[in-house]
């Protein structure tokens, strides 16, 4: 029970095999208030509802991470509920299997708007609250992407925009340490959740052969390490990046 009296905020975690809804699901299990945070209003509501069914604390909200007031509301709605706001796991993302000469430059600004500029808002809507209370531990998802150039899912965009949530984290990290905030990032590789869909499973298959593991991450697999950045054990941990891919990146 590490998140006893915790408050959780986790974006994108309305998705039925995603990172985020393990995430949210974990983090409840070891005793969080969880406000689950999607687009998808219907599934950050059956979200909410899996947690309250185990008898555990939940909320649901709908946010747009782009947007400044949605933003804002997810934020007021989890201390108006709560009183408080203690960790954020910043999981919402897309991407777009496209190379560069075919994508347009709306394609790339939505990518890294709704995953480099989404992580900027939500982080920056969070963090007076949790200095409030000295306290406060925000989780980004990055990629393996965002380190080694591609080659799982997204185009170059994804990979700008993933490798962007690296070097903010960073900076952020110095920034909020006195307000008693640890800031750190995730790099999952190849996921077993529907952001691989549209994938043949003859691709994906050649894409197992690339991961010493020889198989994708489970959904919970990713949770379990955000989890453990959320968490008090790793209270002297900031401006970090964990690679969870199996060994297909390592550095």
């Amino acid at each position: 029970m590490r998140f006893t009296d915790k408050v959780a905020v986790v974006t994108g975690s309305g998705s039925v095999r995603g990172i985020g809804r393990e995430t949210a699901l974990l983090l409840a299990e070891e005793g969080a208030r969880v406000v689950v945070a999607d687009m998808n209003l219907e599934g950050a509501r059956s979200v909410s509802e899996e947690i309250e069914a185990k008898g555990r604390a939940a909320i649901f909200v709908q946010v747009d991470i782009t947007d400044e007031t949605s933003v804002k509301a997810m934020v007021d709605a989890a201390v108006a509920k709560y009183g408080r706001l203690d960790i954020l796991v910043n999981n919402a993302g897309i991407t777009q299997p496209i190379t560069t000469m075919k994508m347009t430059a709306e394609d790339f600004q939505r990518i890294v708007r709704v995953n480099l500029f989404g992580t900027y808002l939500c982080s920056r809507a969070a963090i007076p609250e949790m200095a409030k209370n000295r306290y406060g531990r925000i989780v980004n998802l990055s990629s393996v992407s965002g380190k080694r150039g591609g080659g799982v899912y997204g185009g170059s965009h994804y990979s700008a925009a993933k490798a962007g949530i690296l070097g903010f984290s960073k900076a952020l990290a110095r920034e909020v340490v006195d307000d008693g905030i640890t800031v750190n990032c995730v790099c999952p590789g190849l996921v077993a959740t529907d952001m691989r869909a549209g994938i043949s499973d003859e691709k994906e298959h050649a894409m197992w052969e690339t991961i010493p593991m020889r198989r994708p991450a489970s959904a919970r697999e990713i949770a379990n390490t955000i989890a453990f950045l959320a968490s008090d054990d790793a209270s002297y941990i900031t401006g970090e990046d964990i690679d969870v891919n199996g060994g297909s990146h390592m550095d």
